[in-house]
């Protein structure tokens, strides 16, 4: 069986630690290097119900996409890191998280996303630097549908593909042809779709104030919800995990939900 080691050192290799944002925490955050792996539970988030049910299943691992915590100075039972922390070590469990780095990723949230939406000849949306192969790399997507769309079709779309339960969007008037995508809080990357010719950008976390920019430069922009918009990187981590080490089990939160609901 694989070691903890040697499954992070296996998604460093499709999502190097090396690109993650200076302000993040990747890697593993939590447990031990040296354990066997027979199980990995996948989740968006650790939460305390994700905790509890990797143990239920038997899982030495949860591979997330959102940090475990960024700034830590005590671990006790007392707030709800370090209850995390504390019943992920008592139950024998590590925590291997990847953020903004499997956000930049080839394969990884943002060209899922894309893939999701039907775009084609999918680009970066800006570059952020070079990766340890020398290719560049960034965030954001951009690419093209087919055809254009109305805003209502495309709406539609973003909604099935992503399994939202609302959406809160602008509708320019525009036909939906060239769509930028940026998995969980986006906005401030709205200018690169502009300076793209997009049309159209999907994200989440939008501001009221970019609302009204969008609406004044003519753009369509739809808040697909940041659990959504990046919740679909789990189905390509299990692929990835599950081609990479076919004698363990891979599976993915049954519990973990969108959070937001819409009255």
């Amino acid at each position: 069986m694989p070691t903890v080691s040697e499954i992070l050192a296996f998604l460093d290799s499709k999502a190097p630690l090396s690109t993650k944002m200076e302000w993040d925490n990747v890697g593993l955050l939590a447990g031990f290097a040296g354990q066997e792996v027979k199980r990995i539970l996948i989740a968006l988030d650790i939460t305390d119900e994700v905790v509890s049910e990797a143990a239920a299943i038997g899982a030495e691992l949860i591979v997330s996409h959102h940090p475990l915590f960024f700034d830590l100075k005590s671990v006790t039972d007392k707030d709800g890191t370090g209850r995390k922390i504390v019943n992920l070590i008592k139950n024998g469990i590590s925590a291997i998280c990847l953020h903004t780095n499997l956000d930049a990723a080839s394969g990884g949230v943002n060209d899922t996303m894309a893939a999701l939406l039907g775009l084609s000849n999918v680009r970066l949306l800006s570059e952020e630097g070079k990766g340890p192969d020398g290719s560049a790399y960034g965030i954001g997507r951009y690419g093209e549908l087919p055809e254009p769309v109305s805003m209502d079709s495309f709406l539609q779309l973003v909604k099935s593909k992503l399994v939202c339960n609302g959406l809160r969007y602008h509708d320019s008037g525009k036909p939906v042809r060239r769509v930028a995508v940026l998995g969980g809080s986006g906005g401030g990357d709205m200018k690169h779709a502009i300076e793209k010719g997009c049309d159209t950008f999907v994200t989440a976390d939008i501001r009221y104030n970019t609302f009204l920019d969008a609406k004044e430069e003519g753009l369509n922009l739809i808040d697909a919800d940041h659990f959504c918009t990046e919740n679909v990187v789990c189905p390509r981590l299990k692929q990835w995990l599950g081609e990479a080490f076919t004698g363990i089990e891979v599976h993915i939160s049954a519990i973990h939900k969108q959070t937001a609901n819409f009255f």
